[in-house]
């Protein structure tokens, strides 16, 4: 693990760690950072062993201010190309297969609450702030609202893009925007609690769950309910479906092999 890196790869257990590693800079976004998240993302998916993805940053002032907005690091965009890579940084995850988990131990801003939604958990310290504070250097959080417009309420989406102003973790907690809220000391230890009631279940399970709930998410009821009852089936024939049943049935513990 290179130090000196914008972003720190780390496998511990059954678990890969994705840090940030700006804290100088409020861990904001710059070109480098979006690669070595989407790297980190590559990483954990290539890795048979690994069970979940926690996203953080360094330090424990701040998750991620936004983006980089010194001279020539933010809001450049090469306009022949129809993407970005922050966007693309969005699709890789809301594709992951893997559970993400945030882990946020300080301030939260406009691209790094498109960070925050683009994991499945959030954790927050209780000091950590949060928000969308673009409308006030002139431009507005388009690509965040993009995954934040399906985790919390419209008239509060708009509140926070549209005022700019910050918002506290139990409030962000209290919006659908955070799992849990919980003393600074604390957030190292919930988040493992999270981890171990991950990391117990079965990976196959897990994996095919989340691409069936991406797959799910523009369909009607009757084409859901036609693909999913399909995936049920495929689900079944799985060795970590026969396990699972074999194990309750025998009342013991599963041995998943994630196939």
């Amino acid at each position: 693990m290179n130090e000196l890196a914008a972003v720190l790869h780390e496998v511990k257990g059954p678990t890969f760690w994705i840090t940030i590693n700006r804290p100088d800079k409020r861990n904001a976004i710059n070109d480098e950072v979006v690669q070595g998240l989407r790297e980190g993302l590559r990483l954990a998916h290539a890795d048979p062993e690994v069970r979940a993805v926690v996203l953080t940053g360094a330090g424990d002032k701040a998750f991620c201010a936004g983006g980089d907005l010194q001279p020539g690091k933010g809001f450049n965009f090469d306009h022949s190309k129809p993407n970005s890579a922050y966007a693309d940084l969005l699709r890789a995850a809301q594709n992951a297969t893997l559970p993400l988990i945030a882990r946020i131990n300080g301030t939260c801003m406009a691209g790094g609450m498109g960070l925050a939604c683009m994991t499945d958990f959030a954790i927050a310290a209780d000091h950590a702030l949060f928000g969308l504070p673009e409308v006030k250097v002139g431009v507005f959080p388009m690509q965040v609202m993009s995954l934040l417009k399906d985790l919390v309420p419209p008239r509060t989406v708009r509140e926070w893009a549209i005022t700019g102003e910050p918002f506290s973790a139990h409030e962000a907690q209290q919006a659908g925007l955070v799992n849990h809220v919980v003393p600074s000391a604390e957030l190292d230890a919930k988040t493992q609690w999270l981890i171990e009631r991950i990391v117990n279940k079965s990976p196959t399970a897990i994996r095919r769950g989340k691409y069936a709930m991406r797959a799910i998410e523009a369909m009607s009821f009757d084409q859901a309910i036609a693909y999913t009852e399909s995936q049920i089936a495929l689900l079944a024939m799985t060795e970590d479906a026969r396990e699972g049943l074999a194990a309750f049935n025998e009342k013991r513990k599963p041995l998943w092999t994630g196939r």
